[in-house]
Parts: C-alpha cells; sequence; structure tokens
C-alpha cells in the first residue's frame, strides 16, 4: 500500500511536467491578446471595403450576362455570353476603341517617363529656385481634367485660339488640333503628357534621393562618363521605383475618361476619333441605355488592365532579379 501510494504522486508531477490537465486552458499571451485586438479593430473597415469593391464587380459581371436594355429597372433576362461575343465581334466600335487605348496609353506613358526621368535627373542636385520650380511643376496636376480639357479647347481653337496666333507669328501655317479627325488623339496625348509628367517627376525624382551616392563615386573614380554612370548605374538601382511609377501611370491612362470626354463629347468625336474603351462603355450606358452590353465591355476592360499590369510587375520583377 505505502508504494502505491508513493506512485499516484509521481504519476501526477509527470501528468503536470507533460502538459496542464485536460479540460484547463493555457493563459493567453500579450500578443496573442494584442493579435486578436488588431484583426477586430480592423475587421470592420476590411468588411466596408471588400463590399464596396466585391459587390459592384459582382453586380457589373451579372448585368453583363443579361439583355439589360431601356429603363434600369425594366425585365431582363440572362443571355449567357452573347454580349461578349457581340462587343469581340464589334470591328466598327470595339476594336478601334481597343485600339485607340493602347496607342493614347502607350504614347503618353512613354513620353510622360523620359520626360520624367529627365526632369527628375536635372533636380536631382539643389539649385537657386529648386522651391519655386517644384512649385510650378505641380500646377498642372491641381486642376482638374475636365477644367483642363476646357482650358486647351481655348488654347486650341482653330479660330481664336492662341496656339495658331503663335504658329502664325513665326511663320507656321495654322493648325486644326482638337477640330481635326487625324490630330485630335496626339493632341490629347501631349495633353495628358502636360498634366501627368510632373507626377512622374516627382515619383522618380523621390525614388532618385534615396539611391546611394558611393556606387556613382566609384564609377566616377574609374573614369565613368555621365552617360555610363547613368545607364549601368543609377537606371539599375531605380529600377523599382521606375517599375512601380510605370505600373502606376499606365492603369492610371488607360482609365482616362474626363479629359477625352471634356475636349470631344459624346462618342470621342464626329468620328468616333478619341473613343476610347471607357468612352465607349459611357456611350453604351448613358446614350444608348445598353446596359448589359455597357457592363459586358466593362468587363473586358478590366481583365485588359488586369492583364496590363500582371505584365508590367512580371518584367519589372524579372529585370530587378
Amino acid at each position: 500500500m505505502p508504494t502505491n501510494e508513493a506512485a499516484a504522486p509521481a504519476r501526477t508531477v509527470a501528468r503536470t511536467a507533460s502538459g496542464p490537465p485536460v479540460g484547463t486552458r493555457r493563459p493567453r499571451t500579450f500578443e496573442q491578446a494584442n493579435r486578436r485586438l488588431k484583426w477586430a479593430m480592423l475587421a470592420p473597415a476590411l468588411l466596408f471595403v471588400g463590399l464596396m469593391i466585391v459587390f459592384p464587380l459582382v453586380f457589373t459581371a451579372d448585368l453583363s450576362l443579361t439583355d439589360a436594355f431601356g429603363a434600369v429597372n425594366a425585365g431582363k433576362e440572362h443571355v449567357g455570353l452573347r454580349n461578349f461575343t457581340d462587343a469581340l465581334g464589334d470591328s466598327r466600335r470595339f476594336w478601334p476603341a481597343v485600339q485607340r487605348t493602347v496607342v493614347f496609353t502607350v504614347g503618353a506613358v512613354i513620353l510622360e517617363t523620359v520626360l520624367g526621368l529627365a526632369l527628375a535627373m536635372l533636380m536631382r542636385k539643389p539649385f537657386r529656385g529648386m522651391r519655386w520650380v517644384r512649385t510650378v511643376l505641380i500646377i498642372p496636376l491641381l486642376t482638374t481634367p475636365v477644367a483642363i480639357g476646357i482650358l486647351w479647347l481655348l488654347i486650341l481653337d482653330p479660330t481664336n485660339g492662341i496656339a495658331n496666333h503663335l504658329l502664325t507669328g513665326i511663320g507656321l501655317p495654322p493648325q486644326e488640333f482638337l477640330g481635326s479627325v487625324s490630330q485630335s488623339l496626339p493632341t490629347l496625348m501631349l495633353i495628358d503628357v502636360w498634366q501627368w509628367t510632373p507626377m512622374m517627376t516627382l515619383l522618380l525624382l523621390a525614388g532618385l534621393t534615396t539611391l546611394p551616392e558611393e556606387p556613382e563615386e566609384a564609377a566616377l573614380m574609374d573614369g565613368a562618363g555621365a552617360w555610363q554612370r547613368f545607364r549601368f548605374v543609377i537606371l539599375p538601382m531605380l529600377g523599382p521605383t521606375l517599375a512601380t511609377a510605370l505600373v502606376l501611370r499606365a492603369v492610371d491612362a488607360l482609365k482616362t475618361f474626363d479629359i477625352l470626354y471634356a475636349a470631344k463629347g459624346p462618342g470621342g468625336g464626329s468620328d468616333f476619333e478619341v473613343e476610347t474603351l471607357n468612352v465607349y462603355a459611357y456611350g453604351l450606358t448613358f446614350d444608348y441605355q445598353e446596359y448589359g452590353l455597357a457592363a459586358a465591355v466593362l468587363v473586358l476592360f478590366t481583365l485588359f488592365i488586369v492583364g496590363v499590369v500582371v505584365v508590367l510587375r512580371r518584367r519589372g520583377g524579372r529585370k530587378n532579379a
């Protein structure tokens, strides 16, 4: 009997050493409680943002599968992928709009990147009046795109605009600019470059100011010229910032609508000369009230933007690797 009584406490000690008895809880640490509190505080905001993103996407995707037309509350039936086949088979409006969207985005982003990088390099070193230059540089960013469109309409007016007065003053023939079918899209690209080059400049300038100076100084001591230092030292180190700026600006340029509509009106002009996918979808919705077809165009446009972002990110990742 004494032997058994001595063994019982030993078994109790063994159970205690291996872990708490069954039915008891481990005390929660401060880190665990803090982590749960963090997610509890973030949950309402995350839920709200999720609903604001998911609901419009789901609603648009569902609408794209219907024959919604006319009044918003009119009856509609699901027609499957008919709207998508109609849009993809439209060679008169849809595919020309895709082409203009690509041309506008690629042309504007390339010019903005080149000019923004050049201005950022010029402003990399402090100089007298640098604060004034930066202040003037951000003025286009402070103006709404609709106001910019109206402003350039007045400047580029074929009859009374100051642009043609300047051209005739230096002996050049006047141009139609936004009044021409062939000149409208290039003109709007230059207006977009005027407005958004400062943003690219500020982004790239912020990236340049964070670069270490030692690699460039070592290249200078090795006899590298200005172009060699820029090409083989500065540009590779600036790669992540440049890739991020390109993605941000490309996505924003793809979605350009307000300045195009303000300058050319519904349909992107009389001959649809500046009708991009955004302008096309807007016209289908509010001019023709073809809600199902417009939703299908927007879904295709969203997939197109996602594809562009994936391609740019992959290329940027390979270059940085």
